[in-house]
């Protein structure tokens, strides 16, 4: 990797680290869907494999959502948004659909996790912009099975995509009848339960994979790591900040005009690739 190289990583990685940062705090979404493209971008302008790319872009941001949901479900707790009798619940099913889709993730095509990412992000997209939710939302009770398919669900398409879980937990948790902040404070929480198990999955599926970049450990790349995550954890208080601030009509339109714009530049990408 020459100067330029590492140059254009540190500039990309500046830009998609406060914006993910920023988003994570505001959305719950851990940054993922952030720093996935960028990093997407940034690694898709070196002389690495192409079918590999996406893989690195999905776990080094994976092991970013570390730090980043740290930084952000702290932020919430002090506010009063995670419950944490649904982490108790939901929790455990998370983490085991994380290592599946971790693991699926890590070894098929990357034009497979392109696609899953933009159909997934589309989807949410127009359920969080069209969907009017209720005057008098109220947490719905489900039986120990279907939390459990949920939550096994939700791990294995936010491993799939490299985000936090946001994603798919804040419109999930929202339709079930849970007011929209707390859903993102418990999302937040959510992230670091995905971005671990998730982020040493990749990490363990990608050892001994040739034509990665430098300090590379498997699919998760320690230099983009490094700089990513001062400004993700810094810039996700920023984010929770917004968050208590903004009308929840407009916090969910705003989620929904978001995800349509990623979806949008990964089906591109996706066309561009296939091409």
């Amino acid at each position: 990797m020459d100067p330029t190289q590492i140059a254009i990583f540190a500039g990309v990685a500046v830009v998609a680290g406060i914006a993910g940062g920023i988003l994570a705090g505001l959305l719950g979404v851990g940054g993922g869907i952030v720093i996935v493209p960028a990093l997407y971008f940034a690694l898709s302008m070196t002389d690495m494999a192409p079918g590999l790319v996406m893989q690195v872009a999905v776990g080094t941001s994976l092991a970013s959502i570390i730090f980043t949901s740290a930084s952000s479900s702290w932020g919430h707790w002090k506010k009063g948004a995670i419950d944490v009798q649904l982490l108790k619940r939901w929790v455990p099913w998370i983490f085991v659909g994380t290592i599946a889709g971790a693991v699926v993730g890590g070894l098929v095509s990357g034009q497979v996790l392109i696609a899953v990412f933009a159909i997934v992000a589309f989807a949410v997209a127009l359920d969080m912009i069209f969907r009017k939710p209720s005057g008098d939302e109220q947490p719905r009770s489900f039986s120990s099975a279907v939390w459990a398919l949920l939550g096994v669900g939700a791990g294995a398409i936010s491993a799939m995509m490299g985000i936090g879980g946001g994603t798919v937990c804040v419109p999930t948790l929202n339709f079930l009848g849970y007011d929209i902040r707390r859903a993102v404070g418990t999302s937040a929480a959510i992230g670091f339960f995905i971005g671990l198990p998730g982020a040493i999955t990749y990490a363990l599926t990608g050892l001994g994979q040739a034509n990665l970049p430098p300090f590379s450990l498997g699919y998760v790349n320690l230099l983009l790591l490094v700089f990513l995550v001062p400004l993700t954890t810094t810039f996700a208080r920023v984010g929770v900040a917004m968050a208590h601030s903004i009308p929840q009509a407009r916090l969910r339109l705003l989620f929904g005009l978001f995800l349509i714009v990623t979806a949008a530049n990964m089906v591109r990408d996706l066309v561009m690739h296939v091409g």
